[in-house]
């Protein structure tokens, strides 16, 4: 089953149990695959396109939680960390710390990197092999983190 053919179920579900929070948030997930899949032509989006679009709309939802929190709309802020709560369930497991350490490790022996200059060399195949497992901060940090 496909992406769009599960959100489409849940959506069906979440109509019919009258979950208005977790249907706009379905909605919002349909809609970004939808404009994903009219533009250039193509009617079929790839599994990595698909993390890709999940993951930009969590990540929307989080900053904008941040915001919101920093204002005192807390009422805001709970709605915008439900809506990612929904995304997320969709997202791939994500790594570990630990597991990403050893995926990043692997990558610096491998082009020989060795200072924090070498970081360059390192993130391109990192962010290529961890791409929708980990989140490119937490990534960019241990390459740092490695690298000094």
């Amino acid at each position: 089953m496909s992406l769009t053919d599960k959100i489409n179920a849940d959506i069906k579900t979440a109509m019919l149990a009258k979950e208005k929070d977790k249907l706009e948030a379905l909605r919002a997930i349909k809609a970004a695959l939808l404009l994903e899949s009219t533009k250039g032509g193509s009617t079929q989006i790839t599994p990595e396109i698909e993390v890709k679009i999940l993951h930009k709309l969590y990540k929307q939802r989080v900053e904008s939680a941040d915001i919101f929190k920093q204002q005192s709309r807390n009422d805001l802020a709970d709605a915008e960390m439900f809506q990612a709560d929904i995304i997320k369930t969709y997202l791939p497991e994500q790594l570990n710390e630990e597991q990403i350490k050893a995926a990043v490790k692997e990558i610096i022996d491998q082009v020989g990197a060795k200072t924090a200059a070498d970081m360059p060399k390192v993130m391109g195949p990192v962010m290529q092999k961890l791409s929708g497992k980990a989140e490119g901060k937490l990534i960019s940090a241990i390459v740092k983190q490695m690298l000094s």
